[in-house]
């Protein structure tokens, strides 16, 4: 019996059916992997690493990849604002205070105090949570353009108590320790790897709460505040709450970008100014603001374009104002006529591309096969 067994598995038959549901299988995962977004995200991160590792071998200019790392950085606050703006309906202006205090407390942490890189970040996130949770339970009682003058205010505070502190902030390589290892010093390349990967973790983060029951509230609030009340959502609760994400993601923002800069003057830096709530804000209008992806095409196209591409060419150097003005254009056309940003239209042009498609299928093969 066991005999007749081996033969009939050694079938060809047997053989071809089994093949055939193994590239059944194998298929099935692949499609499922295609459609999970992480598997994006992931592939993102991937290719930003190999990007440093060939500019560590000498194949790609450094100061192309030295850009790309200052622009994930501000890519980390957008991800912030994209919920605060794009669920939660909130606009505000105070985003670059909240940066300063993530940059003056990893000063403080490694300059002053001599204390190690995840002491600084915890150390950050919880003074800008405390700091979030007064301005945020005073002002988010207030709505519309008050709020973003409210927070304006706030932020322009924030800056001058900074200031008030050290006016010019500056870390050296043998300042940065990781996991208590005084010995280790980080150099730019190795902080470029830690940005892709706190980008890379807030990605995932931001994905799971839009789609989790906190995004569809802060969206229920956003599309109509009565409803979201007639269900029992607390709009003080959800507007605390992205307030809050938006105010850590800034926080994160403003570590990342001392450990990589490593040396911010007040006087000359725009980074605790208004003009740097504004960028943010017009990033996330022009990517899309409830699109991870468009919020980041939309950092890079006000942050990254200038750093990675124009800064080689003569014109633009002689003419910086001319990507500010391009992108203020860029801002009116999309508020006028794509709301949604850049994701709204690259969600049109592949619905018609697919309907194209398949008039053509139909056309020639029937409607029934096509």
């Amino acid at each position: 019996m066991n005999k007749l067994n081996r033969n009939y598995l050694n079938m060809p038959l047997y053989r071809a059916e089994n093949e055939r549901r193994s590239v059944e299988n194998t298929l099935a995962l692949l499609n499922k992997l295609r459609k999970n977004p992480v598997v994006g995200y992931v592939i993102f991160a991937l290719i930003l690493t190999v990007t440093q590792i060939l500019s560590s071998a000498g194949l790609v200019n450094s100061s192309f990849v030295y850009a790309i790392g200052s622009t994930l950085i501000f890519c980390v606050v957008s991800l912030g604002f994209c919920l605060l703006l794009g669920y939660s309906a909130l606009a505000s202006l105070g985003t670059a205070g909240f940066i300063g205090i993530g940059a003056y407390c990893t000063y403080y942490c490694l300059a002053e105090w001599g204390l190690t890189i995840g002491v600084a970040f915890i150390m950050s996130i919880v003074i800008a949570l405390i700091v979030g949770a007064i301005v945020g339970y005073i002002s988010l009682r207030i709505e519309g353009i008050y709020l973003a003058i409210v927070t304006l205010g706030i932020s322009q505070i924030i800056k001058e108590v900074l200031a008030a502190l050290v006016d010019t902030i500056k870390i050296k390589g043998a300042q940065i320790t990781l996991f208590g290892i005084e010995s280790l010093k980080l150099k730019t390349d190795s902080i470029f790897y830690i940005i892709v990967g706190m980008m890379l973790l807030l990605m995932i983060i931001t994905h799971n709460i839009m789609d989790s029951p906190t995004g569809r509230a802060m969206l229920a609030m956003k599309n109509s505040t009565s409803a979201a009340q007639a269900f029992g959502i607390s709009l003080m609760k959800y507007r605390l709450l992205a307030f809050m994400i938006s105010i850590i993601y800034a926080a994160i923002a403003g570590m990342l970008f001392m450990l990589y800069n490593r040396y911010v003057s007040n006087s000359s830096s725009t980074l605790f100014t208004l003009s740097t709530s504004l960028n943010i804000l017009g990033a996330v209008i022009i990517g899309g603001m409830k699109s991870i992806w468009g919020t980041v095409a939309g950092t890079f196209i006000i942050y990254g374009i200038d750093k990675m591409f124009l800064q080689d060419i003569e014109f633009f150097r002689e003419n910086p104002t001319l990507i500010t003005l391009f992108c203020g254009i860029l801002v009116v056309v999309v508020i006028m006529f794509y709301p949604g940003g850049l994701a709204q239209l690259l969600m049109e042009v592949k619905y018609k591309i697919e309907a194209f498609i398949r008039k053509k299928k139909e056309g020639k093969y029937g409607k029934d096969l096509g």
